[in-house]
């Protein structure tokens, strides 16, 4: 889980202001947070079918944003993509 206070973090980063979270780049970044976070919990945890489909569904739901996003606006599809590093 994110604790609140890099939650915070991320959505003022994202969203400039700490109320703004319904932007595509702040759902983006939390997601991909909280995808990080899931990878490195199945590098232990090999047999968590459960939670492996939790990470699956999250993933495509990054997916949809990220498709929104460079279908409405590229440069800020561009932007969010550098900025997380995703797409290398």
């Amino acid at each position: 889980m994110i604790s609140k206070q890099r939650k915070a973090e991320i959505i003022q980063q994202f969203g400039g202001a700490a109320t703004n979270t319904g932007l595509p780049e702040v759902q983006i970044a939390l997601l991909t947070e909280h995808i990080n976070t899931l990878s490195s919990h199945f590098a232990m945890h090999k047999k968590d079918h459960a939670g492996r489909r939790g990470l699956i569904q999250l993933v495509s739901k990054r997916k949809n944003l990220l498709s929104y996003l460079a279908k409405n606006d590229v440069t800020r599809y561009r932007a969010i993509l550098a900025a997380l590093g995703l797409r290398k």
